[in-house]
């Protein structure tokens, strides 16, 4: 019986995601930060008799409550999705009513297309963001993140990871504080006011920052282009090449997004 529902698993979960796994990140619609390990999502995959899964990517899904998880197995790749609790597992893919209302499914081809996100970054000003690298670098990658988001701190320590080997990679750090961070905003007025780094790095390993020395208007320019973005989440980042990489990543994945860029879809 649970290798027939470890089946079911896969035959259901076929929509392809090729990010590489990732610390998870904090959503607009959550109560809180949640987060979940591969080794616990394995935990569970070995209960249902998928000992030989490997977790590819976690991620939030659009569900209030489930977590999105890209899984393969024996080659082939897919995605399932876990409830909070760890207690129940739903195959994908999930359809939103409103796109499907009245109109014909689209094939799980064209769906499995819409899972990798690409931006125009030359509509993405950066002369508000901060930067961590120099200037002139060959490679700009764009980073959204929240103050008092704990993936965004994870990450942070990653990107300084990718700058202490890499010169020629540099990252534009655009602060959108999430509604469910009730000091995020000014904190992140406190930062831009003062064009600190530090103050940023200070706040992630919970050190006390000043208030706001002025009433800086960027963290709202910042929320209402990642709306028009569509950017719900933090850390959210925006590769060289469009890509766009939700939740945090390591140094060396996020190294290889940048300088191996993946093959968009046509």
């Amino acid at each position: 019986m649970k290798a027939i529902f470890s089946l079911v698993i896969f035959i259901s979960a076929i929509f392809l995601n090729t990010n590489a796994f990732g610390f998870g990140g904090c959503e607009e619609d959550c109560m809180k930060c949640h987060s979940l390990k591969p080794e616990e999502v394995s935990e569970v995959l070995v209960s249902v008799n998928a000992p030989n899964v490997k977790v590819l990517d976690i991620k939030m899904s659009p569900v209030g409550g489930l977590w999105e998880i890209a899984i393969e197995n024996n080659g082939a790749q897919g995605t399932m999705y876990l409830s909070f609790s760890k207690k129940y597992i739903v195959g994908g893919p999930l359809f939103e009513v409103e796109a499907l209302s009245g109109k014909t499914p689209e094939p799980a081809v064209n769906k499995n297309k819409a899972l990798k996100k690409y931006l125009d970054t030359s509509k993405i000003p950066l002369d508000n963001a901060l930067l961590m690298g120099v200037k002139d670098a060959k490679y700009k990658v764009i980073v959204f993140t929240d103050p008092d988001c704990p993936f965004c701190g994870k990450l942070h320590s990653e990107l300084k990871k990718v700058l202490s080997e890499r010169k020629d990679i540099a990252f534009y750090i655009k602060l959108m504080p999430l509604k469910m961070h009730p000091d995020a905003y000014w904190k992140s007025q406190s930062i831009i006011c003062s064009n600190s780094l530090q103050l940023l790095e200070d706040n992630f390993e919970k050190k006390p920052i000043p208030k706001p020395d002025c009433d800086t208007k960027i963290p709202d320019e910042n929320m209402k282009l990642s709306a028009e973005l569509d950017i719900t989440g933090t850390p959210t980042l925006i590769m060289p090449d469009g890509l766009v990489v939700i939740g945090a990543r390591d140094a060396k994945i996020i190294t290889e997004l940048v300088l191996n860029p993946q093959k968009q879809d046509k």
